[in-house]
């Protein structure tokens, strides 16, 4: 795995919890991990640290380190703020669109469409993560896509389990409707758009939370 084996596994490890590959609840074991991955325990205990320092697991004495489940709360702080964010970027990149920007943006979506039906949503949600930092690319906000990227771990949770169960069309849609404003230069428009699709969440969560409760660490009000 390389000279930095800590933070590799942690990243491995990390990207397999927020894909659900190991769902909430899960029992992780040290010494299972590190024959998994033909590494020391070391670097698997370092890992196992920074996910409790994200409440990705959870430490139990005497009986174990555990997948956590998702938190509500996280999941609805994320999408707070990356609605404030993303709406002001939106507004901002219609103001003056980039011929090249918004090339790559439409190739990203026609991408998207593509594989709108793979059973794995992996290479879906790489390419919408995509369509957003190209977004914050567009309007020289990287380092804020950066600490976005940070805060939405919860977030990103919900989003894998609501892409395999929920129409992906209707987010390609909303990225179209976005990118349509933002060539129309109607900043307004824009933002209304990038607001409208974070927002999807709010209704998705309480749908998903009916079929699997056992993800979620509370109960989730809401939905239709």
């Amino acid at each position: 795995m390389g000279v930095a084996v800590g933070p590799q596994l942690y990243r491995l490890l990390r990207e397999r919890i927020i894909r659900g590959d190991l769902p909430p609840g899960a029992r992780i074991s040290e010494a299972e991990i590190a024959v998994g991955y033909n590494v020391s325990r070391q670097p698997v205990r370092e890992a196992f640290i920074k996910l409790a320092e994200e409440s990705l697991v959870e430490v139990r004495p005497q009986r174990g380190t555990y997948v956590r489940r998702i938190s509500v709360p996280a999941v609805m702080t994320a999408r707070f703020i990356r609605e404030a964010v993303e709406a002001d970027i939106a507004r901002q990149v219609a103001q003056h669109p980039n011929t090249d920007f918004m090339r790559a943006l439409r190739v990203l979506i026609e991408q998207q469409r593509a594989i709108a039906q793979d059973a794995d949503p992996s290479v879906f949600l790489r390419l919408d993560e995509a369509f957003h930092r190209t977004l914050a690319e567009a309007a020289g906000q990287v380092a804020v896509w950066d600490i976005l990227e940070g805060l939405k771990t919860q977030m990103d949770r919900v989003r894998y389990i609501t892409a395999r169960q929920l129409p992906r069309e209707r987010l390609i849609d909303q990225h179209n409707a976005i990118l349509d404003a933002i060539e129309a230069g109607d900043g307004g428009a824009a933002e209304a758009a990038m607001r409208s699709h974070l927002k999807e969440i709010m209704t998705d969560l309480p749908l998903i939370a009916r079929t699997e409760p056992e993800f979620f660490d509370e109960p989730v009000e809401g939905g239709t």
